[in-house]
């Protein structure tokens, strides 16, 4: 089996993402805007054209959550300590999700030759969710995580990249590390 370069160099990038998540250190999104946009081009041409087009908002997401991380610290507003999602925000969450399913999942089987286009649209979908849940430091963006790199585990496997689908396993574990991470930081006021 022939070994993907870019699959390693943004494997090693992930982990160091998923190690500042964790830590909740801003850096993370510097990170989280180099790797995303070398993981268009190999998701690309590994056929996960739904993953593609995540990277690119990934790429764009990462730049938002710089910038709202870093105001928010300037600005000591409470919103950017970590902190649960307020339960007025579960109806438009889950609404929000379906349709971005939905729409991700036609995109996928109307102008592309995806073979998971149920998965690859699932996941996207509730990336958008657990991205936007990261960038307003709401401690249950972990929760969003573990199921999508549970599924993007078994997607790599299947796709043939293997040190990526390593990758999202070990963040299934340290999601759920991060959660408990983050209750501790959350309840140090952070």
């Amino acid at each position: 089996m022939q070994f993907d370069w870019l699959d390693i160099v943004t494997t090693i990038l992930g982990l160091i993402y998923i190690w500042l998540e964790y830590k909740a250190h801003i850096g993370l999104w510097i990170v989280g805007i180099i790797m995303p946009a070398l993981d268009v081009y190999l998701y690309f041409t590994h056929g996960l054209y739904g993953d593609a087009g995540m990277a690119v908002y990934y790429t764009l997401a990462a730049i938002y959550g710089y910038i709202a991380w870093k105001l928010g610290a300037k600005q000591e507003e409470a919103s950017l300590r970590i902190s649960h999602t307020p339960v007025r925000m579960y109806l438009p969450i889950l609404l929000f999700f379906l349709v971005a399913w939905w729409l991700t999942y036609y995109v996928l089987i109307t102008w592309t030759n995806s073979t998971v286009p149920v998965l690859d649209a699932f996941t996207n979908a509730l990336s958008f969710v657990g991205l936007w849940a990261l960038s307003r430091k709401y401690i249950e963006q972990w929760f969003f995580w573990i199921v999508v790199d549970a599924v993007c585990t078994i997607l790599y496997v299947q796709k043939g990249i293997p040190f990526k689908a390593g990758l999202y396993g070990l963040y299934v574990i340290i999601a759920v590390f991060g959660y408990f991470k983050w209750i501790k930081l959350m309840d140090n006021g952070e």
